[in-house]
């Protein structure tokens, strides 16, 4: 079963479950896709999650208020691998004035002319914020990888860049918490089906998914690198399994509640005292 959230001598326990060591080899075939080790009971893991969604939403607006600082989310999966879907589940009920969604899509030109982490500093949270990354800078050590866009010259130094990035993001005060959405082949195959067959799901249907789908193997070995070469003390790595839609939601929120908990921001104290105020 999976590690809960205690409390255990006023300190928060993380949940370990499916956080990527660091330091030690794993390999992504070994990898669950589905919770039927973790969790057997959806409505019980349903009823979980609204209440840690909840709490999410009152730690969210101490971190904003409290103005010192940042979260970073970030994201990653195979087409239909549930970000979208994890982003409108997590975040719900949110003050959107402290919360951002950025996706990084294809380059543009502009960006091809810079070094390819250029467009990802200028996203990343400031004091009081939360961030999620849509997709992010992983993209280029894995869509580059996986389809030949650039030499093993060009992406393989990246991961040490990758590592300096976050650790500086890090020293500058943001958490970093990193999710790979796990999915099977299958599952995958599921949700294409399910986009084509449902009218009001059509535009999410994008035939280049397909070929994508074809460098499957490609992409698994590129995600086994990422996952082992890339998740640090200071940026961890989540595999989560996210097959079942209610697990994936639940897991992702249990780490991130643990970590508001570790982090602990609290109301700004006043100073001036407003006993002296009347409102007329």
């Amino acid at each position: 079963m999976c590690t809960e959230i205690l409390i255990a001598d006023g300190q928060f326990t993380m949940p370990h479950t499916h956080r990527i060591e660091h330091g030690k080899s794993i390999k992504i075939a070994d990898l669950p896709t589905r919770a039927d080790n973790f969790h057997d009971n959806r409505k019980a893991a349903e009823k979980e999650f609204k209440k840690l969604r909840d709490e999410f939403i009152d730690w969210q607006v101490k971190l904003y208020s409290d103005h010192k600082q940042k979260l970073l989310i970030v994201l990653q999966a195979m087409d239909a691998g549930g970000k979208d879907g994890t982003i409108r589940k997590v975040l719900q009920g949110v003050n959107p004035q402290g919360v951002r969604v950025s996706s990084f899509k294809k380059p543009t030109d502009e960006e091809l002319d810079r070094d390819f982490l250029w467009r990802i500093h200028e996203e990343v949270p400031g004091k009081g914020m939360i961030r999620v990354f849509n997709r992010s800078h992983y993209e280029d050590v894995l869509v580059v990888r996986a389809h030949n866009f650039v030499p093993r010259s060009v992406w393989e130094p990246r991961f040490e860049h990758i590592n300096d990035f976050e650790q500086t993001l890090h020293e500058s005060g943001t958490r970093i918490l990193k999710f790979y959405l796990h999915i099977s082949m299958d599952e995958q195959k599921k949700r294409f089906q399910d986009r084509i067959d449902e009218p009001t799901k059509h535009w999410k249907f994008d035939s280049e998914d397909l070929e994508k789908r074809k460098l499957w193997p490609k992409y698994m070995e590129a995600f086994e690198d990422v996952l082992n070469r890339t998740s640090t003390d200071y940026a961890p790595w989540y595999a989560i399994p996210a097959d079942q839609k209610w697990y994936r939601n639940l897991a992702i929120q249990r780490v991130i509640v643990a970590t508001m908990r570790e982090m602990n921001p609290q109301y700004p104290t006043q100073t001036e005292d407003l006993s002296k105020f009347v409102i007329e």
